[in-house]
């Protein structure tokens, strides 16, 4: 029941991140991507901080010392690779411009919906396994989806919705992630070894998001006083999550 409620309590937490929107309707398109680029940085050092710190090692640990474990961190990559090219979707973390082309409004919502779900069941999955597990994955799906859903308003908007319209589509996409983490949760414990071999593939996909599309959004800006800022941003995410290691 505390697995239910611990995983329940933190996939809703994440859902309620959709409509932080809200707080950036005002913000002018300079102003926001000021503030995107150090929250993107923060999550690119959560994902990689829970990856390396976290979950591998619980991989290894669970699975031992053989090729699995690596086949399964290349099946995370393969996954969201194939999630990009398949539905058309871009993990775009920077408001709409005219340099800066974003897919429509129904591929978006329909990319996100699935990529939340997913989220769902590694946040249910990664419960199973212990608390400590759980608390470093969800925190670290939190970190890239602020700066997702910012980036995900600014598409819906962009795309002709108003914001109204936009906050209760993001919030409606979000949900999935509730359905994800429910669909863990209740075949999770009949399926041998489906945790277990979920932390893998959860530690991929968060390498991938981090490598693939978090940090060639950080390069579109070369000054060395931003460039600082985004390094440290990147340390104090993986720091984050070596003190919920030891803490744990």
């Amino acid at each position: 029941m505390k697995v239910w409620i611990y995983s329940l309590v933190s996939v809703i937490t994440v859902s309620c991140i959709s409509l932080i929107g809200v707080f950036f309707i005002s913000f002018g398109i300079d102003k926001l991507r000021k503030i995107l680029l150090i929250l993107v940085s923060f999550a690119v050092g959560g994902l990689l901080g829970d990856a390396f710190i976290h979950l591998l090692p619980e991989s290894f640990e669970k699975i031992g010392a053989n090729s699995t474990t690596p086949l399964l961190i290349i099946i995370g990559i393969l996954i969201f690779f194939i999630l990009e090219k398949f539905l058309r979707w871009r993990h775009c973390h920077i408001p709409a411009s005219e340099t800066h082309l974003h897919p429509v409004v129904t591929m978006n919502l329909v990319g996100d919906g699935v990529h939340n779900m997913i989220d769902g069941m590694i946040i249910g999955a990664s419960f199973l396994i212990s608390k400590t597990i759980g608390v470093s994955t969800t925190l670290a799906v939190i970190l890239h989806e602020i700066p997702q859903e910012i980036g995900d308003f600014g598409i819906l908007v962009h795309g002709g919705l108003t914001p109204k319209k936009a906050l209760t589509f993001n919030f409606l996409s979000a949900i999935f992630a509730i359905l994800g983490t429910v669909l863990s949760l209740t075949v999770g414990p009949f399926i041998k070894n489906y945790a277990t071999f979920l932390l893998p593939i959860t530690a991929g996909g968060f390498i991938y998001i981090a490598g693939a599309d978090l940090i060639p959004e950080l390069h579109h800006d070369v000054k060395l006083s931003i460039s600082f800022l985004q390094l440290i941003a990147i340390i104090i995410g993986i720091g984050v999550m070596a003190i919920l290691k030891l803490l744990g």
